[in-house]
């Protein structure tokens, strides 16, 4: 398995579509610039192409100014699709629609507009899926069920479908087969960088590709957690196949991922295939011709959750808690979710305050069986904790040092059982407050 190249260093690639607007990542009415996270790449990989998969982008003027902020995906006749969705209960109008037509498993675009997420919008966001996915339909000959559609940004405002409507013949010719870039910048909102990623796997003899691009900075929470994610291959695999791979790979990916604890209305990943590479047939999930597929998706992926954290709004440090020696899997997830989310943890952690009492607190709120006298707590490899007090002659020297850092690791042992699971995070600063008390306004 091969690694995506790191490519040039960290740019837009086309700054005809993606204007100085777009490298803030930022809602127009804003009063202050959103510089690019300290926590981005040096560099952006260069995305190879897919035969038949074509992405552009336009900027059909929904809410922003100067920028690109509608993405359309079109895919050859054959291509499945596979998703997972939001778990909200006021999920948006294009979640319901992918929600609908997912257990077809058939796919020939799929359409995103930033700006505004075509939430809580009633009858009336439910109208502007229909004419939007239809109007893509039609320009591609295709049923309007094989149309998905996401949307992102402001929330309770209606989307009017005409912008989009009128865009989609820019839409259908600015479409080609290295329009990675221009997609994944189309679809940021207080993003500060474009998310992608890139694997080549084995299928048996056979050579496949897997490319993915996600978006997310703020309102993020692991229950399907990645506001926005989307990934292409050209593996030749059933639907229900694709569907159990990404269900499993999300699950050690977007649902490991934190940023404010809020779970989108929006959130939606999906995964299409073209069907167009050659390689040994492949009926079932657990075909052991899909042990590199499955490791090269889950790369793909959960390197986009990393960059989800490490563009958290207003983000300064990105963190990893390991949390190791639960009762179960899901119990180190709870653990860690716990202390992941705790605000206490998080505005410590920004103020380079080394109090790992904080992390006591939140492993013991977390509701998961802990034993005092057998909990361990390090940071950054340095143990803090043991037999249910701090180590003797512990020196906070260099665990001070550790979180003046930009990487935080943080190491939980509940000295319990076999359970494990790493959560990836950042820390929360007045940027946070900044960001979002100006959102709308």
């Amino acid at each position: 398995m091969r690694r995506g190249h790191q490519g040039a260093p960290f740019r837009f690639a086309d700054q005809s579509h993606t204007t100085a607007a777009n490298r803030q990542g930022r809602e127009n009415t804003m009063s202050a610039p959103n510089p690019i996270s300290p926590l981005a790449p040096a560099s952006v990989p260069t995305l190879p192409r897919i035969a038949g998969i074509k992405l552009g982008a336009v900027e059909a003027g929904i809410r922003y100014k100067g920028r690109t902020d509608v993405m359309l995906a079109i895919l050859p006749a054959g291509s499945l699709i596979a998703g997972v969705l939001t778990k909200s209960k006021t999920a948006s109008a294009p979640v319901e629609w992918c929600r609908k037509n997912l257990s077809r498993g058939k796919a020939r675009a799929i359409l995103v507009n930033a700006g505004n997420a075509n939430a809580f919008t009633g009858k009336l966001g439910d109208k502007s899926v229909e004419e939007t996915t239809r109007a893509i339909a039609q320009a591609l000959g295709c049923p309007r069920n094989e149309v998905f559609m996401a949307s992102t940004g402001v929330i309770g405002q209606p989307l009017d479908p005409e912008p989009i409507v009128k865009a989609t013949p820019a839409l259908i010719k600015a479409a080609r087969e290295d329009g990675w870039a221009d997609a994944a910048g189309a679809i940021m909102t207080t993003d500060t960088f474009p998310k992608m990623a890139t694997r080549t796997c084995k299928i048996g003899d056979g050579t496949v590709t897997i490319n993915g691009f996600a978006k997310g900075s703020g309102m993020i929470a692991p229950d399907m957690a990645t506001m926005l994610g989307f990934a292409f291959t050209d593996a030749k695999l059933p639907a229900g196949v694709l569907q159990k791979l990404l269900s499993d790979a999300n699950d050690k990916s977007f649902n490991c991922v934190t940023v404010d604890g809020d779970t989108s209305t929006s959130d939606t990943f999906l995964l299409a295939s073209s069907c167009a590479a050659r390689h040994p047939r492949v009926e079932e999930a657990d075909d052991p011709l899909l042990v590199e597929f499955k490791r090269a998706l889950e790369d793909v992926m959960i390197e986009l959750a990393q960059l989800v954290a490490r563009d958290g709004e207003g983000a300064s440090k990105f963190i990893t808690i390991n949390v190791t020696g639960a009762t179960s899997n899901g119990a180190a997830r709870k653990i860690g979710l716990s202390v992941a989310n705790s605000p206490l943890v998080k505005t410590a952690i920004a103020g380079e305050d080394a109090n790992w009492g904080r992390v006591v607190m939140a492993v013991g709120k977390a509701g998961e069986k802990a034993d005092r006298d057998k909990l361990r707590i390090s940071f950054g490899g340095v143990k803090i904790t043991d037999n249910g007090q701090v180590v003797p002659n512990y020196d906070e020297t260099p665990v001070a040092a550790h979180i003046k850092g930009r990487d935080v690791v943080v190491d939980i042992d509940l000295g319990l059982g076999r359970g494990r699971c790493t959560i990836w995070t950042c820390d929360l600063t007045h940027r946070y407050i900044d960001i979002n008390g100006s959102y709308r306004s």
